[in-house]
């Protein structure tokens, strides 16, 4: 078999999760260009209900994420995120026959309480061999990103045709596809991947809440998450405003989108090429707070609107991109799943707390000073990336092992992490298992399989 490219599993693995994951992100972020106005029309409506309503999934994604990648460990992946799209679909439509804000604010919670990313991201590891396992992620990512673009246009058009009930009506379609890929198409899974590559385990989370380079990307992914629901509080009603009506919304999303995939290349190529990601990384956070100073300080004319989008989003897309990648790389051996659980929970609370604080910003003190209390937190994001350490370039690998003992498993260890191009060896004999963190141009892992296999 091939270890240079995926296998026929892989790839229908990759493609069939990653539509599942983008087709439920899209049924969550459609809401985002279209609520600010419609939702103004729903029974019991304020400000701070509207952040609710934009936010609430965040909430009961954040308290689920991690259990529910637990539950998948014990009771498998396919019921679970069968069970979880199952309360997703609940949630659309009762957000869709609702019409007061509670109502919507009630469907949008169930819609988060269907909290299936880990237990996917679970499966995919499973599916995969530990040398492709980063494509097949990659391939998920990448339809998250687009999931995001898709919804920014598709959003106001449907809402345009179908109303706000129209649109859960349609999320929840799109949520009974979700279910019939995963029932259908997806792979069964026989083996599994180790648990320290996919599932967040509670004895490790305390340790790793409190790792100084990681907390910096956990308050990161909050804050970044947590400015987009709230801008997204107002910005609706901005453009509506400067004279684009909701029905061409889309015209100035695709462009804008579109545009700062583009402008974010350049952060990347130099990222990785000349080896200055964290220089990028805080040039980045500082594009970001750029944008928010100057969403609050200049008059909110089209011209305007749409550079300051293009810059927020050319920020956003790109730390949105490179913030997983940086994760994996700086997580210790063997708790890969422990940390993507914390950072996925940090993201889901930061979406929870921008639409809550947004609508009370909006309430008390006027729909502008949104982006002034975005900008100083973005601001303090900023002075925290400053103590960010180089990166090193590096992969997660794991093995199975036959180590009979811990003593045995402390002598390869050993063995191992004096081995050209291995940075970390950890391995758990519990498992039957080894978590390498490796300098992929360095290492030999044909040597590395035989020393394990011999042992």
């Amino acid at each position: 078999m091939s270890t240079t490219g995926l296998n026929s599993i892989e790839k229908k693995a990759a493609f069939s999760l990653a539509s599942v994951f983008g087709l439920r992100m899209l049924g969550l972020f459609m809401i985002l260009p279209v609520f600010a106005i419609y939702g103004q029309e729903l029974t019991g409506y304020s400000p701070i209900w509207l952040g609710l309503a934009i936010g609430a999934y965040g909430l009961t994604q954040a308290l689920l994420q991690i259990p529910m990648g637990i539950l998948s460990d014990k009771f498998g992946r396919k019921p679970v995120i069968l069970a979880g799209l199952v309360v997703f679909l609940i949630g659309s439509i009762v957000a869709a026959m609702s019409e007061t804000i509670y109502g919507v604010v009630f469907g949008r919670a169930l819609q988060g309480m269907g909290a299936i990313a880990s237990a996917i991201l679970a499966l995919a590891a499973d599916l995969s061999r530990e040398e492709q396992r980063p494509k097949v992620m990659a391939t998920i990512g990448m339809f998250i990103g687009l999931s995001f673009t898709v919804a920014m246009v598709l959003g106001p058009i449907v809402a345009e045709a179908f109303g706000l009930s129209g649109l859960f009506w349609v999320i929840a379609i799109l949520t009974v596809f979700a279910m019939l890929l995963i029932q259908f198409m997806v792979p069964h899974s026989v083996n599994k991947a180790p648990r320290g590559d996919n599932v967040a385990l509670p004895e490790q989370l305390s340790g790793l809440i409190r790792h100084p380079q990681l907390s910096r990307l956990n308050w990161g992914v909050f804050i970044l998450h947590m400015a987009l629901t709230a801008c997204f509080v107002t910005l609706p009603k901005q453009f509506v405003e400067s004279g684009l009506a909701l029905d061409s919304h889309w015209q100035l999303y695709l462009p804008t989108l579109l545009g700062s995939f583009f402008l974010m290349v350049p952060f990347m190529i130099i990222g990785i090429k000349k080896e200055k990601e964290t220089q990028m990384f805080t040039a980045a956070v500082a594009l970001l707070t750029v944008a928010l100073v100057l969403l609050w300080l200049l008059p909110s004319s089209f011209v305007a609107l749409v550079i300051l989008m293009v810059m927020f989003f050319t920020a956003f897309n790109y730390l949105e991109a490179t913030m997983p990648s940086i994760l994996s790389r700086i997580a210790p051996a063997g708790v890969k799943g422990s940390v993507m659980g914390i950072f996925s929970s940090s993201q889901f609370l930061g979406a929870f707390a921008g639409g809550l604080v947004g609508g009370a910003i909006a309430a008390n003190f006027g729909e502008k000073a949104i982006f002034l209390v975005m900008a100083v937190l973005s601001l303090a994001w900023l002075i925290v990336t400053l103590g960010m350490q180089p990166l090193k370039k590096s992969k997660s690998f794991s093995f199975a092992t036959n180590i009979a003992d811990e003593e045995q498993a402390d002598v390869i260890a050993q063995k191992l992490s004096t081995m050209p191009g291995v940075i970390e060896a950890t391995l758990v004999q519990s498992e039957a298992v080894a978590y390498l963190k490796v300098d992929e141009k360095l290492v030999d892992l044909a040597e590395i399989k035989a020393l394990l296999s011999s042992s």
